[in-house]
């Protein structure tokens, strides 16, 4: 958490002019733990740098801050005696390190913002992917132009070199610097953000102090290179309903390379942004009239969409899926029963009244203040726009008796689903208030369980492989043991996390731990994919669940003849397929694999003398199976193919007379460019054997 502020006057600092957070004086030996599991003692006062200049002078000049028992702490910070401490001493090396420089960042860019613009209110300033933002309130908004003022500053600054030195103050001391300040954001987010905390930690780099935990950096002087991007709205703390803010976004390296390399990743992100490739390519379409976040794909997204459908069917027809159908609308009731409701409720649509209800409840004349606390307290009868499947898919599964012997019972659906997301975070087809997820549930004894989960995990590793995303990396969700969002026996709990951890290992590669982002009914499995330009993407997930199947009363004749629970696998190799056809459309910059595109090649006459075998080459390779289409235009060559690959055509077939009498076609790659004349037979040989290799 950052928000800082310029202090006017003196400088802001703590007893004895020293910004810096000591322990009391003390006579105990102090021993530090290294990650080698080696033990360093010391008979005097030492800080995080001492230690690292014990061990070498290269760690004390590469050092940037460290970890006492896994919290933060600046270079100078006096290491407690007694008690071991376990120490790790952070270097640039370390992927947390350039999180902290952007940090640090984020208040010499803020500091620069106030040099440049009167009156400025700071809010947050932190890291995320790829860089930093700052939500900033100026009377006079801040505009593109305005940042070679505030990089020069910002230079300025970093030459500088003053420390960012830490102060903390107890609770009411800093609600009324805040306060003196005029710091409006500040005193509130203390006041109700930080409730629990009895002091808090400021940070001063010359006239600047910022309300933050740290850590930073030493010195100013490590960031190595930086550069704004860009301005966007934001509202305070996320709320609609509270301040309109400026967020200043912002990135920083190490190294200038660093940085170069990133803006050009940044550029070609442009240039495959699924918006603007989807709106060029013909692929979807978003209308006001219809709604925000809800796609309309016209027909080349729609086959696009279909022919992945088609993809997964065949694999989950080999292993054993039945296909269902089901509403897209549910009773309250189902959701109650779920905990989707009122679990997600703040991401649902509201709901809908039952009609009959509705007149009774207005003819005993219920307000309709009354009336929208009774539909959010879901104390009404109603229908609920359909946020998950998997209440449905557990009603097909009660619909009849089961024995031991029908299980694994798989069903998939491409069922569509409908989540409120703010208006401000909707974007394209990756964030999105009504899309199909490839879902289905698999309904296991405990013995199946793990076999189970091995196929779920085939299935998204088919996907991938076919898709050219095999650069991905595994995580597994497991629930955090402080939170009260978690619902089930604690011992069922931990049978499902190692059992998702014991299917991540078959993967054989090296997967990490996520304590508090299970499902509120059970742990997962997420697969985050690094794409072509390596952004990383969360796309198919697997999660074990045993808990939905008890709350809905699911049960199983077993072979002892007693009924039993079933354990249920939530499973979605895609995702949802908004999300992931907007991926593929970045991921393959609009250029797809041939079998996945809507138009495989295009036939360009050299003239109008070349129609009729043009039409005749276009009959065959149609009649072959393939996605074929013409460009008779009487137009030149040449503009016929730059239309082409605009189009990102895979491949163009050129006809002219000598074609005509040797029954060629010249063809030409979308990105190998020409590749000469070949016989008709053989160009459709060619891109059969490609659709049917899938590359």
């Amino acid at each position: 958490m950052s928000g800082g502020f310029v202090q006017p006057g003196p400088r802001f600092v703590g007893a004895g002019g020293i910004i810096v957070l000591r322990s009391e004086q003390r006579t105990k030996m102090t021993s530090v733990k290294l990650p080698d599991g080696s033990l360093k003692e010391f008979d005097k006062r030492v800080t995080v740098k001492d230690v690292a200049k014990s061990i070498g002078s290269r760690l004390a000049k590469d050092a940037v801050w460290g970890e006492i028992d896994l919290q933060p702490v600046e270079l100078d910070f006096e290491i407690p005696a007694g008690e071991p401490v376990n120490l790790r001493i952070i270097t640039k090396k370390d992927p947390t390190a350039l999180e902290t420089m952007r940090h640090s960042c984020a208040h010499v860019m803020a500091r620069a913002v106030m040099r440049v613009k009167k009156d400025v209110q700071l809010a947050f300033g932190p890291a995320i992917d790829g860089g930093f933002y700052y939500d900033i309130e100026s009377p006079e908004p801040l505009t593109e132009d305005d940042f070679p003022a505030i990089e020069k500053e910002m230079e300025k600054i970093i030459e500088l070199d003053e420390p960012f030195e830490r102060v903390v103050r107890p609770r009411v001391d800093a609600i009324q610097v805040c306060k003196d300040l005029n710091q409006e954001f500040k005193v509130e987010h203390i006041e109700t953000g930080l409730v629990e905390d009895e002091t808090l930690s400021f940070y001063q780099q010359g006239e600047f102090v910022d309300l933050c935990r740290g850590p930073h950096i030493p010195s100013p002087k490590r960031i190595g290179a930086f550069k704004l991007l860009s301005i966007a709205g934001a509202y305070w703390k996320g709320d609609q309903t509270k301040q309109q803010l400026q967020r200043l976004y912002a990135t920083a390296f190490f190294t200038q390379k660093d940085l170069d390399a990133h803006l050009e990743m940044l550029e070609e992100s442009k240039k495959r942004d699924h918006r603007v490739l989807g709106k060029r390519l013909g692929l979807f379409h978003i209308d006001e009239m219809v709604g925000q976040g809800l796609i309309l794909w016209t027909p080349k997204g729609a086959f696009i969409r279909q022919k992945l459908q088609e993809f997964i069917s065949e694999h989950l027809t080999r292993q054993g899926y039945d296909q269902v159908f089901t509403p897209h609308i549910g009773k309250l009731d189902l959701y109650k029963t779920s905990g989707h409701f009122p679990y997600y409720q703040d991401s649902q649509y509201p709901a809908l009244v039952d009609r009959d209800q509705l007149s009774k409840l207005a003819d005993e004349g219920c307000t309709c203040g009354q009336l929208a606390n009774m539909m959010k307290d879901g104390e009404i009868e109603g229908y609920l726009l359909k946020p998950m499947n998997c209440p449905h898919h557990i009603k097909v599964f009660s619909s009849e008796q089961r024995s031991y012997r029908d299980l694994p019972i798989r069903l998939a659906e491409f069922g569509t689903v409908y989540r409120w997301e703010q208006s401000g975070e909707i974007g394209g087809l990756t964030r999105v208030r009504g899309f199909t997820q490839d879902d289905a549930h698999l309904f296991v004894t405990q013995e199946q369980l793990q076999e189970e989960l091995i196929g779920c995990i085939e299935l998204v590793k088919i996907v991938f492989a076919a898709m050219g995303m095999e650069d991905y990396s595994v995580r597994v969700g497991l629930r955090d043991s402080d939170s009260s969002k978690y619902v089930g026996d604690p011992e069922n709990w931990d049978l499902a996390e190692n059992a998702c951890r014991e299917a991540a290992a078959t993967l054989g590669k090296p997967f990490s731990e996520d304590p508090g982002e299970a499902a509120f009914y059970g742990p997962k499995i997420d697969f985050v994919v690094n794409d072509c330009l390596g952004r990383k993407w969360q796309l198919g997930t697997v999660q074990v669940d045993y808990n939905l199947p008890g709350r809905f009363g699911l049960e199983y004749i077993g072979a002892d003849n007693k009924p039993h629970v079933p354990i249920m696998i939530h499973r979605a190799p895609f995702g949802s397929m908004e999300r992931f056809i907007g991926v593929l459309i970045e991921h393959f910059g609009g250029c797809f694999p041939l079998w996945l595109n809507p138009e495989q090649g295009r036939i360009l006459t050299v003239s109008d003398k070349s129609e009729e075998y043009g039409r005749s080459v276009e009959n065959q390779m149609r009649a072959a199976g393939l996605r074929i289409k013409a460009d008779y235009r009487s137009e030149k060559l040449g503009a016929k193919i730059r239309d082409g690959q605009l189009d990102l055509v895979p491949y163009m077939m050129i006809v002219g007379p000598r074609d005509a009498e040797n029954g060629t076609v010249s063809v030409r790659d979308r990105a190998k460019g020409d590749l000469g004349a070949m016989p008709v037979e053989e160009a459709i040989a060619k891109f059969q054997q490609e659709v049917e290799q899938k590359i």
